[in-house]
């Protein structure tokens, strides 16, 4: 928790004032009970009306004026609390969009969602109630045991016994409560988890009719989460009783004693009732702070979890003085030399001695089977991984030497799996180069084939995409992506399986506008169909995470027994000759 509090230091004017408002307030609460003695005792008592008229009108103005501080402080302690809360999702968001994709698989995007939402609301309200009660709860209880000494200390013991009774039932709350708040995140944590996959797997849900299954997994998991959260909850209903069975009792006690105490002429109504006062705010101080201790396990297990995410340290960093431009001479040019990767915890790895060159205008395509390491040779180029061994080279610079933004701007990518953003048509191709005008993005959107669908849309490229594409077809995807890529004007085109959703007519369309449009650019096409890389300039097979052959359609054939296996299984002896 204390590593948090660094967010909080630029509202360090609004905490001052906080801080010294809560303590205007406290006084002022503190003050009133003697001005209550003094009107009974010798205004009430003794009858004399002026008297009660001039310190009512004193006690009158104490609590306006700790009403006001008690406003102040609230709104001043907001906007801290809000700004608190503000700066730590901004630094968690752009922490986390610095993640390799590997830190991502390492806590999971539900974990994140939540740590970034719930978990820094908890920690926000902790801060909020600290702020209020860490001058209001210690100098209440404080000023409340001097001030009742000074009014009886014969009264005192009272205190004495009460004191350690109340803390006893907060230590024993407190000591089962920290485990179950912590399990209470985690089960969020799954929860969460189980609801995102229910809903983006919909359609493989209702497809296999496992409804039934899934509503069966949501509920073990919302159940898991009840049980505990009523574990909490019957922690804190009893532990509020067993604290006012306290108070009550001392206060019970305050008045027989003192009844006594009067009885006897050694102590006055006033003052009786300004120690009852005082009694009752030393016990509300008390529960000030069992009410911190409630919140301070759950607000430091989400804490933690915070500063789990803010601790993770990405493994893909900018070199003090990265590479920012291409070399003219090698721009496009993308190089594999012996280059081995394996992923965290592998006992094999994905990739081994891969080497190959990717020229400028050329195309460069690679295929092999499921499991080969397509993709992750692909991920490698952008930096979502490093290489383990070997070197990458973009524009003959190792891929290490650059900035991540400049080497990243030199690269139009296209991911397995179409991405698209909530908003227009215009606006995800334009996503690509948010400079492009109507003509490039139109442009961009006829090479990926996606004009003629685009046209018959309700309001063309300017009809709202919903959240993910849900109103597209597998196919309207890929092609919007490949136009987004497009829309780039990039010198390296990465085409990670894009065709897959796209018809065999469609894909012919699509390589040929695409060789027209950046036949200047070195494009790099991961492809599981024969037909969409037999014309490329090089083929680049994997099998296994080794290199199984390299070149043309035609030597390929000739001499690799991988390929021709793939080619096999897709075309017959009369096409793929």
């Amino acid at each position: 928790m204390l590593k948090l509090w660094r967010f909080l230091r630029p509202d360090r004017w609004f905490v001052l004032w906080v801080l010294l408002l809560t303590f205007g307030q406290t006084m002022s609460t503190l003050y009133l009970p003697t001005l209550m003695a003094n009107i009974v005792d010798n205004g009430v008592i003794t009858g004399h009306i002026a008297y009660i008229v001039r310190v009512g009108a004193v006690m009158l103005a104490v609590t306006v004026a700790g009403g006001v501080a008690a406003v102040f402080a609230s709104l001043y302690s907001s906007y801290a609390m809000a700004g608190f809360g503000q700066r730590i999702r901004s630094r968690l968001f752009h922490h986390v969009g610095a993640f390799t994709l590997r830190e991502f698989d390492q806590v999971g995007p539900s974990s994140l969602i939540v740590r970034t939402t719930n978990d820094v609301m908890q920690v926000q309200q902790l801060v909020g109630m600290i702020l209020r009660m860490m001058v209001m709860a210690p100098l209440t209880a404080i000023g409340g045991i001097v001030l009742a000494i000074y009014t009886d200390a014969g009264l005192t013991w009272i205190v004495v016994v009460s004191l350690p009774l109340m803390a006893a039932v907060i230590a024993v709350v407190m000591g089962r409560g920290l485990s179950l708040f912590r399990a209470i995140q985690t089960k969020v944590d799954r929860l969460n988890r189980v609801l995102r996959e229910s809903l983006t797997g919909v359609r493989v849900i209702r497809a296999f009719n496992r409804a039934g299954s899934e509503v069966e997994r949501f509920r073990s998991a919302n159940r898991d989460l009840t049980d505990t959260s009523v574990a909490v909850f019957q922690l804190m209903a009893i532990a509020m009783p067993a604290v006012m069975l306290v108070m009550n009792l001392s206060v019970v006690a305050v008045m027989w004693f003192g009844g006594l105490q009067i009885n006897a002429g050694t102590l006055q109504i006033g003052q009786l009732m300004a120690f009852i006062q005082y009694m009752m705010q030393i016990m509300f101080a008390v529960m000030m702070v069992s009410m911190m201790m409630f919140m301070i396990p759950r607000g430091q297990a989400s804490a933690l979890r915070i500063n789990e995410v803010l601790d993770m340290d990405t493994d893909i960093t900018d070199p003090p003085n990265g590479a920012r431009a291409p070399r003219d001479a090698e721009r496009g040019a993308v190089t594999f030399e012996r280059v081995t990767f394996s992923y965290p915890g592998a006992e094999e790895p994905a990739l081994s001695d891969i080497s190959f060159t990717a020229r400028a205008g050329e195309t460069t395509a690679i295929i092999g089977g499921t499991g080969a390491g397509k993709s992750t040779l692909v991920n490698l180029i952008p930096r979502f991984y490093d290489a383990t061994g070997g070197r990458v080279l973009v524009g003959g610079r190792d891929v290490r030497a650059w900035t991540q933004e400049a080497l990243r701007a030199e690269m139009g990518y296209v991911p397995s799996r179409a991405v698209l953003f909530s908003g227009s048509v215009a606006d995800n191709i334009r996503y690509g180069d948010l400079a492009a005008d109507d003509h490039a993005v139109r442009r961009a959107a006829a090479t990926a084939q996606a004009t003629e669908f685009i046209d018959q849309l309700p309001d063309g490229f300017d009809t709202v995409i919903n959240q993910g594409g849900a109103n597209l077809s597998g196919g309207q995807r890929q092609r919007l992506a490949i136009a987004r890529a497009l829309a780039r004007r990039a010198p390296i085109y990465l085409l990670d399986d894009c065709f897959s959703a796209l018809d065999y007519h469609t894909d012919a369309q699509l390589r040929q506008a695409l060789h027209r449009e950046v036949h200047d650019a070195t494009v790099i096409i991961v492809a599981q169909r024969v037909s969409t890389v037999r014309d490329a300039d090089q083929i680049i097979v994997l099998d296994d995470g080794r290199l199984a052959g390299s070149g043309r359609h035609a030597d390929l054939m000739q001499s690799s027994a991988v390929y021709r296996e793939i080619v096999a299984s897709q075309l017959s002896p009369e096409e793929s000759a």
